[in-house]
């Protein structure tokens, strides 16, 4: 069975917090987003995220090596991320945990995520928090 990881519980694993384990157990079954992905490097880019300055490029052929796979996102993604919206904005979602809800939601898969936020979500997918 395939999950679905939220950007934040790959940076878990990154930054060796709390959950990182729970998520490497998930790679070799795990798909992101590419705006998820896109989240994750500009937070390894700019802030240094994973201790090292190797750079987005690398740890995402790393991370592929262990099992990760990368999807594109959709037209449908994006339709289904927009109507999140409402039910959502309450609790602070951005677009990328909308996305990361919109491809769990495509392909009826559950989502794992770092955000204890998301325990409150509603969006017709089984949602996981790491910690």
């Amino acid at each position: 069975m395939t999950v679905v990881l939220d950007a934040s519980a790959v940076l878990a694993l990154v930054q060796r917090e709390p959950g990182a384990e729970v998520v490497a157990d998930l790679l070799r079954d795990a798909v992101i987003s590419t705006v998820n992905w896109a989240e994750v490097a500009g937070k390894i880019r700019v802030e240094g995220a994973n201790g090292s300055d190797a750079g987005p490029a690398l740890l995402r052929h790393d991370l592929c090596a262990l099992g990760l796979r990368l999807v594109e996102f959709s037209a449908e993604q994006a339709d289904t991320a927009g109507e999140l919206r409402r039910g959502t904005r309450e609790l602070g979602l951005s677009l990328g945990d909308r996305a990361c809800l919109a491809l769990g939601i495509a392909r009826r898969e559950t989502v794992f995520t770092a955000d204890r936020a998301w325990q409150r979500v509603r969006a017709g997918v089984e949602i996981e928090v790491i910690r």
